[in-house]
């Protein structure tokens, strides 16, 4: 019989916010001993010639081009099959390509399976005219944003009023990403992501190589492409970490106070075909959540009359999706503060995280040499190997992933890019700038 009261979603799983709470902790940290890693990579897309001048490429030109490969976000009937090496392709909004790989066992493997999917997918798209080019920010072209689905026409309404940093985030960067497993236990996991954030700016600065991004406010910043995620939303993006003696407890209590970034319907394939694969008429679904509201709010009921029921785990599973940190736990750890580096150099980065992570002795060590720069995200964006305290916790770390690399390949590109920090120089750009 009704009430008036508004009913749990079926299948709700969460009676209070301590479940709610219990619920993350227990999906986005799972334990075990590390054995896994994986990678992200993402380029701008041109469509002609291969500068990053040229003009974005349609989405139909490129779910043409991937055939069975395509992501269903720009082709709904594609069987979106994995490439030979295992990894899939996905389309951010402003058309930038990712290659998200498989996880493997060592970081050796895990690059030589991306190196051969990115080769097949130069060649998919090149057969279409589409380039790829090595840029986490886009130097040339103002933001525009292709993918016409519901979350991405809620997150640029919601980013419009706060500044121009989320259209540009949106459609005008890339980033290299490294996951590992979040940790054997719950000491171990507390060590890990510790480390994670510790070392973040150093490493952030070692890599960063995006001076210019067309359409922001002028300033000069090493990474422009950090920028854009440190000025975009503070509370969806800047965690309270150093007030973490949990990490599980307190990334489980920031994330149900983050706001709701956009909302489902309860079967969101009744909603509106979300894909537009350019040149249709854009989706007309409304996925807009209350100004300001959390998923707190929604889970307590103080958003009764405006959603009209409650939430379950996949609203907060997808929920989970639209939170930033830099190292944000998705079951794993993925870490998210790496500029896309020139060339096929994004080896480098994916060596340094494995290495840096590779024993309980070695993360202790790291986070030790870190200390003192652990919390300057916005100097290591803005002054990058410039600041002298930086670029010498950046040598500092970029050695120890050297002793203790993988294999000697490994340990080689680790040496060379401490060297490089030592002398201040970012990342060499590659010099045609149409490498993938």
């Amino acid at each position: 019989m009704q009430t008036g009261r508004v009913a749990q979603a079926p299948g709700s799983a969460f009676s209070t916010r301590a479940a709610a709470e219990a619920y993350v902790g227990k999906v986005c940290f799972k334990q075990g001993p590390p054995a896994l890693i994986g990678a992200e990579l993402e380029w701008l897309t041109a469509q002609g010639e291969p500068s990053a001048s040229a003009p974005r490429p349609r989405l139909t030109a490129i779910a043409d081009a991937l055939g069975p490969y395509a992501p269903q976000s720009i082709s709904p009937d594609s069987p979106a099959h994995p490439l030979p090496g295992g990894s899939r392709v996905t389309i951010e909004p402003g058309g930038q390509i990712e290659l998200s790989s498989a996880p493997f066992g060592t970081a050796a493997e895990l690059c030589e399976r991306l190196r051969t999917d990115t080769v097949r997918l130069r060649e998919l798209l090149a057969s279409h005219g589409i380039h790829t080019f090595s840029a986490s920010a886009d130097p040339a072209r103002d933001p525009q944003r292709l993918l016409q689905l519901p979350r991405y026409r809620a997150m640029e309404r919601t980013f419009a009023g706060i500044g121009p940093f989320g259209a540009l985030m949106m459609c005008n960067t890339a980033a290299t990403q490294v996951s590992v497993d979040a940790g054997a236990d719950p000491a171990d996991i507390t060590a890990r992501v510790t480390a994670l954030y510790a070392i973040g700016p150093a490493l952030l600065a070692a890599f960063a190589c995006s001076p210019t991004l067309s359409g922001a406010p002028p300033g000069a910043w090493a990474s422009q492409r950090m920028r854009t995620w440190l000025r975009l939303d503070h509370l969806r993006t800047r965690p309270p970490v150093h007030h973490w003696t949990d990490p599980v407890a307190g990334y489980a209590r920031w994330a149900l106070d983050v706001p709701l970034l956009c909302i489902r319907p309860t079967n969101p394939d009744d909603a509106a075909n979300p894909v537009n694969a350019g040149g249709g008429d854009p989706v007309t679904a409304d996925w807009s959540a209350p100004p300001g509201a959390t998923f707190a709010d929604w889970l307590c009921g103080a958003l009764d009359e405006e959603i009209g029921r409650r939430p379950d785990h996949t609203d907060l599973d997808y929920h989970l999706t639209t939170v930033f940190p830099q190292v944000r736990a998705s079951g794993h750890l993925e870490v998210r503060y790496l500029d896309a580096q020139p060339g096929d150099t994004w080896t480098v980065p994916v060596h340094a995280i494995d290495a840096l992570v590779s024993s309980p002795t070695v993360v202790a060590e790291a986070t030790a040499l870190a200390a003192s720069t652990a919390d300057l995200w916005s100097e290591a964006a803005r002054y990058g190997l410039a600041d002298l305290e930086i670029r010498a916790t950046a040598v500092a770390l970029l050695e120890l992933a050297t002793a203790h690399a993988a294999t000697p390949a490994a340990a080689a590109e680790l040496a060379a890019a401490a060297e490089r920090c030592r002398l201040g120089h970012a990342p060499t750009a590659d010099p045609t700038g149409t490498g993938a």
